[in-house]
């Protein structure tokens, strides 16, 4: 997910809403945003991931 804002020279910037970090700034094309956004590797939705997996874990090892 992330968040869109255009500049005043009507360059975009692109921020994560995961972990808010300013993943693009002064791109010029929609396309080079989906192509920037799309290289992003979030490290809080990473870990968020990384935590659920390990609880869905342990569940499974406490119920057998």
């Amino acid at each position: 997910m992330y968040s869109r804002s255009r500049n005043e020279n009507g360059s975009s910037n692109t921020r994560c809403l995961y972990c808010f970090l300013t993943v693009a700034s002064d791109v010029e094309t929609a396309i080079e945003l989906d192509r920037i956004e799309a290289r992003h590797i979030c490290p809080e939705k990473a870990l968020a991931q990384l935590l659920l997996r390990g609880h869905s874990f342990e569940i499974q090892v406490q119920t057998k």
